[in-house]
């Protein structure tokens, strides 16, 4: 097999691919190690410590607290490691973690519930519903999960709900990235990590892929190893309104 998403049986999406974990009936112990062996893996491969670096930290500040959404949180590995990150370097960070899975909101109640990070068992419509907003707006593993005709939607509720920047960070499907994590997921016994990473890819986009279903003002950045980051701006759009007005008023 060829290393490229092009070829093989990785060349088109396998949108109709179905997880293990996602079913209502999957075994709950290996849930729950699937969700504790996440934190292993997003800290390996997910590459938010760079997206920390790079996108979240410049946005934050030791007086006022910047807030932040991570949507479909699952065990909460992710958003307890931004805090702990954003109080290592003395910046003010207040964080809510929403997935709409109750085993998943238990889980992360229970593993993550002192860590600093308010965790609700909810989708994003709700919190559109009840008009919040936040300066950030993330998901890590999300994309992929979602049925193509639930991408607009999603996208749409997160644009809502943030009011500067919106992060989804995602697998990118490659022929490379299969090979890998089926080569180096033996280790992660007990639990549905390997079988479902392995389908997880094969849902999962290529950057061009995703640009292309992305609506108007989305930008696909590809990152290593084998990441799409879905990036939102909204305080570009507001900079934009700003230099037009002031255009406006001066012509």
């Amino acid at each position: 097999m060829g290393l490229s998403a092009g070829r093989g049986p990785l060349r088109a999406r396998a949108a109709g691919a179905v997880e293990e974990m996602d079913l209502p009936g999957c075994d709950p112990a290996r849930l729950d190690r699937t969700y504790a062996q996440f934190a292993l893996v997003n800290r390996t491969v997910s590459g938010w410590r760079g997206i920390y670096r790079t996108q979240i930290r410049p946005l934050l500040s030791p007086g006022s607290p910047a807030t932040l959404l991570d949507i479909g949180c699952g065990g909460g590995d992710v958003p307890v490691r931004l805090a702990r990150w954003a109080a290592s370097d003395g910046l003010r960070l207040e964080i809510t973690a929403i997935d709409p899975d109750p085993r998943a909101s238990r889980f992360a109640l229970e593993r993550n519930g002192a860590a600093g990070v308010t965790f609700r068992q909810a989708p994003a419509s709700v919190l559109v519903d009840e008009g919040r907003s936040y300066d950030i707006v993330i998901s890590n593993h999300v994309l992929h999960h979602l049925e193509t005709d639930g991408l607009p939607a999603f996208l749409a509720d997160s644009a809502a709900l943030c009011r500067g920047l919106v992060l989804h960070n995602d697998l990118r499907r490659s022929a490379a990235a299969y090979a890998l994590f089926y080569a180096g997921s033996w280790v992660f016994t007990g639990s549905y990590i390997r079988q479902d990473g392995l389908t997880s890819i094969r849902r999962s986009y290529t950057s061009r892929e995703l640009q292309a279903v992305a609506p108007p003002g989305w930008t696909a950045a590809r990152r290593s190893p084998f990441r799409n980051l879905l990036i939102l701006d909204k305080r570009a759009d507001k900079r934009s309104g700003e230099r037009g007005g002031r255009n406006a008023a001066g012509g």
